[in-house]
């Protein structure tokens, strides 16, 4: 569990910040703090505090991160650019290239704030991911900068609470979770839960309370059975009690549809060891004391989250018929599961670049890929939200490899998730050595064999079921593809029998003439010209009408004015509703 320390002088950050970070360029901090103090001294927060108290609190929040000095200078510096008449120049000159680029993309993201406007707000989150993708500790620097603002939150107006409680929740919550950031995660969740429902979050803290009250005795009583045991079968390891956080109960009633009295593992116990042999230890002590509870077993250990979080999760049957659950890990996998990408930090003082291993974030640079394929901005935040919110199910190949992909998934989405030429061939899929539909839903432990065919080519219908960005995007980008190949060959064929009906030679649709005719439409290729025509977004006439001689325009004009129906001629066909797509 981590502890946020409340910092309210420059002197206490940095004394924090040696605790773990010896090198940490302590003149730095000082000047960003003396220098965020002077531009925001006239200012105030809601809550009626100088506004300096804010960045501190973020750059405190950092610190707990164990985040480099520099991010921390950002932090303290965020707000400068934008409220105050600070400019990035001054930055760059008083504090370096590196903090200087942290504070402008915070600046950058800052507009995401209050947003009314759905499109605005999808088009800065997709700005936000790109930032992600170029230096993580913007991200980072962001969730600092956003928890703060959650915990003085009450200060605001009603809509606004509800308002940034819910993207917290649906955007900010589940994207600390894919990070690892367990703790942010539940302070994320709990803090919206806590504005979204105030009285349910109320009564579910005080009974929450009450039940740890009632069940301390038991519990002290099942831990000190655990300690003496480990000792006994010399695993070295500790073992504590947790309670679980309250939007996490909340869920699980919510989805089960039963009272908080029902709700059997509101306290779990966790035993870290040292290595992951004496997490299985642990575990098979555990299940020779009492009875586990059938289908209540995961191994994350063996098929880590996509988070890299990794433990033993097991239910039993404990002293007095009571259920139980315990999770048994490492001490390294522990520390990963609080911190998450942050854990991994590559980037101390010597090395500033914000870069990971793509194992840590392989997943972002497939959004921000992906995001590519998908122009429309809300669109794209709808699949960033279904690349990030919880619920995966883990698939095994014919070689034994482990797949994750989220819940729903289908046989397709696996498909292009090894390649996309194998999900354009995708043609079946075998489930545990049996045929099944391609809108199966895998399940978790299947081994999935996919099914391929030279030459076969995907089909529109897969994009009702298929679940993941990749899929979608793939899919889409091949219909576009062929759909331009139609809509090239129809203008084509269009304009070359407009041009002979009008006495013109065919070859002119590919003559310098007919580019030039077009170029008042603003096109500057004999493709996208066949293209447009094909898509009926220009009519063949008035090309012919720029070619003809000036003798024969008057009744080119005349057969063609009006719109009479021979005027279809020269238009693609179009369906309501679909955009930019040619039949013939």
């Amino acid at each position: 569990m981590v502890i946020l320390h409340d910092i309210n002088t420059v002197d206490g950050l940095i004394d924090r910040v040696f605790m773990y970070n010896p090198e940490a360029n302590a003149d730095l901090l000082r000047r960003a703090y003396a220098f965020s103090n002077e531009m925001h001294y006239k200012q105030k927060r809601k809550a009626g505090n100088r506004y300096i108290q804010h960045p501190l609190a973020v750059a405190a929040i950092l610190c707990n991160m164990r985040m480099d000095t520099n991010s921390i200078a950002a932090g303290l510096l965020h707000d400068t650019i934008e409220d105050t008449v600070t400019t990035i120049e001054e930055i760059k000159d008083l504090f370096g290239e590196d903090v200087a680029f942290l504070v402008e993309s915070m600046t950058k993201l800052s507009k995401m704030e209050f947003r009314t406007s759905e499109d605005a707000q999808a088009e800065n989150f997709r700005k936000m991911f790109l930032a992600m993708a170029e230096d993580m500790r913007v991200i980072l620097i962001k969730f600092a900068d956003r928890l703060h603002n959650m915990r003085t939150l009450e200060h605001l107006s009603v809509d606004k609470r509800q308002r940034i409680a819910t993207e917290t929740l649906e955007i900010y919550a589940p994207l600390a979770n894919r990070l690892g950031i367990g703790w942010l995660k539940s302070m994320f969740e709990d803090l919206s839960f806590k504005f979204l429902h105030p009285d349910i979050y109320e009564q579910l803290v005080h009974k929450v309370a009450k039940k740890r009250e009632e069940q301390e005795g038991y519990l002290n009583e099942v831990v000190k059975i655990v300690e003496a045991h480990l000792k006994a079968a010399l695993i070295p390891g500790t073992v504590n009690g947790r309670v679980k956080h309250n939007y996490g109960i909340y869920q699980k009633m919510q989805k089960q549809q039963i009272p908080f009295e029902l709700v059997y593992d509101v306290i779990a116990i966790r035993i870290i060891t040292d290595t992951q042999a004496t997490c299985y230890a642990s575990l098979g002590l555990i299940h020779s004391l009492w009875t586990p509870v059938p289908g209540r077993f995961k191994d994350f250990i063996g098929a880590p989250k996509s988070n890299l979080y990794q433990a033993l999760h097991t239910t039993i049957i404990g002293p007095k018929g009571e259920r139980i659950e315990f999770q048994i890990r490492t001490q390294e996998m522990d520390r990963i599961a609080e911190e998450g990408i942050a854990a991994h930090w590559k980037y101390k003082e010597r090395d500033k670049s914000g870069k990971m291993d793509d194992k840590y974030v392989s997943w972002l640079r497939e959004i921000v890929k992906s995001q590519k394929d998908t122009p429309d901005a809300k669109e794209f935040l709808e699949a960033v939200k279904g690349n990030i919110l919880p619920g995966v199910v883990y698939v095994f190949t014919p070689e034994g490899d482990i797949v994750e992909l989220p819940q729903d998934a289908t046989p397709v989405d696996l498909a292009y998730s090894i390649h996309t030429e194998v999900g354009h061939q995708c043609t079946g899929a075998k489930v545990n050595r049996k045929i099944v539909p391609l809108r199966y839903r895998l399940q978790n432990g299947n081994t999935v064999e996919i099914i391929t065919s030279h030459g076969h080519v995907p089909s529109r219908d897969w994009l009702k079921f298929v679940k993941t960005q990749r899929a979608k995007a793939r899919i889409k980008q091949w219909l576009k593809i062929e759909e331009r190949k139609k809509g090239l060959a129809l203008g084509e064929e269009m304009l070359e029998k407009a041009l002979r009906r009008n006495k013109l030679s065919k070859d002119l649709a590919r003559s310098d003439d007919v580019l030039e005719a077009a170029s008042s439409f603003r096109i500057k290729t004999h493709e996208d010209l066949f293209v447009a025509i094909g898509y009926g977004r220009l009519s063949v006439h008035k090309i012919i009408n720029k070619l003809l001689p000036e003798s024969e325009k008057t009744e080119e004009e005349m057969i063609h004015a009006g719109g009479d129906k021979r005027s279809d001629e020269g238009k693609g066909i179009t369906i309501e509703g679909v955009d930019n797509i040619m039949f013939h």
